[in-house]
């Protein structure tokens, strides 16, 4: 059995691409965490098509719901705790990091700023507004976490294996970083 392998990060910085590209390259199973975020508030009857959603209105009413209503984000981050445990698997998580002890936690850092820069080109629209939903949805989960689990999200990053600065890098180097880590822990 191969150790799994969680990707986290600010939003919009490249954890989805970089955990798609470890687990093709590793043959492991992916899985984004905010997909199982998703299918919850699929049943509470938000429309959740497109993998951006979380960065539309829609996504945003449901984070505030998430904010009244811990209940989410507890269920999803059981069950991402239980499949991570299994091994073979990567994991995109704001929260996993956190919550389990084994193995590979790979953090991709970088200014909110260039989160911005990467949304308004994958999502076409206006860096302001870019700017303006990722500090939110940053601000809004540190928040949430620190209130659910009692930890400083993006701040002590002493937990993970390998921190990656993404600023200065495009996707293609940052992943070969990324392969490098998990080969030599693997």
């Amino acid at each position: 059995m191969k150790k799994s392998v969680i990707i986290s990060g600010p939003p919009a910085i490249g954890k989805t691409t970089v955990a798609k590209g470890l687990a093709k390259e590793f043959d492991l199973t992916y899985l984004g965490g905010g997909d199982i975020l998703k299918e919850l508030a699929k049943e509470q009857g938000f429309q959740t098509d497109g993998d951006d959603w979380w960065d539309t209105s829609e996504g945003m009413k449901f984070l505030s719901q998430r904010s009244e209503n811990p209940e989410f984000d507890k269920k999803v981050d059981n069950k991402l705790r239980e499949l991570f445990l299994k091994g073979n698997i990567v994991i995109t998580s704001y929260t996993l990091p956190w919550l389990v002890d084994d193995g590979i936690k790979i953090w991709l850092a970088g200014t909110l700023e260039n989160s911005a820069r990467r949304m308004k080109t994958r999502d076409n629209m206006d860096e302001k507004e870019a700017l303006a939903i990722v500090k939110k949805r940053y601000e809004e989960n540190k928040k949430l976490y620190k209130k659910l689990y009692n930890f400083d999200f993006g701040e002590n990053l002493s937990i993970f294996d390998k921190i990656i600065d993404t600023d200065e890098l495009d996707a293609t180097k940052v992943l070969e970083i990324a392969k490098s880590t998990v080969k030599e822990m693997l």
